[in-house]
């Protein structure tokens, strides 16, 4: 797994620009983002983490992987909904998995392309499967393709960590982080990597 080439250059500039984030960068200085490099995994994974913990969805999932060794398209697309359940999978959680599959096996979804769309048509492409929101699209922006400028207003853990490091611990309006990040741009992904860390410092990965 290999951290984006931009990184040190984004450190530079986010502690140069923020002092908050020099702060962050400094305690955290020697963790990165990683990309796990299979794409279909990626979403994957990023569906069974919904709406549980970290520790749960990496239960789930390696009960999956026991399951299904594979984890590929065709293998998703073979195992039956009662298998998938059996790894504590929900009902809809079989059913965006299967779209998932069923969109990667028709070419709907062709990686070879992703790198020439920008953020907002990938989204866009991603979105049309079942089960992928917004939010789960830009997880993928931020860990698979590690796109260096993607802020995820609706996560919740940026939410608290902008409201913990930019306003004493208060909440803040999706507006307000979009202004205290326009001195994170164009490394915004960076910034709310770092604001993850300050919250759990142990990395998430998809």
């Amino acid at each position: 797994m290999k951290s984006p080439d931009y990184w040190p250059q984004a450190l530079r500039e986010l502690g140069k620009n923020d002092p908050v984030m020099r702060k962050l960068i400094r305690k955290h200085g020697g963790l990165t983002l990683r990309s796990r490099g299979n794409a279909f995994q990626t979403l994957a994974r990023a569906i069974v983490g919904q709406q549980i913990s970290v520790k749960a969805a990496q239960a789930v999932w390696n009960r999956l992987a026991a399951a299904v060794p594979e984890l590929s398209p065709a293998a998703i697309s073979l195992a039956g909904p009662e298998q998938l359940r059996a790894c504590g999978l929900s009902t809809s959680k079989s059913l965006y998995l299967h779209d998932l599959a069923g969109h990667f096996e028709s070419g709907r979804l062709q990686p070879r392309r992703w790198h020439a769309l920008d953020d907002e048509a990938l989204i866009l492409e991603l979105t049309d499967v079942k089960g992928i929101g917004r939010w789960t699209a830009e997880m993928f922006l931020i860990f698979y393709m590690a796109r260096p400028d993607v802020l995820p207003l609706a996560d919740i853990g940026l939410q608290r960590a902008v409201a913990l490091h930019y306003a004493q611990g208060k909440p803040v309006s999706m507006l307000k982080i979009e202004r205290i990040a326009r001195l994170w741009q164009p490394w915004r992904s960076v910034a709310t990597w770092y604001l993850w860390r300050s919250l759990d410092p142990i990395p998430v990965e998809y």
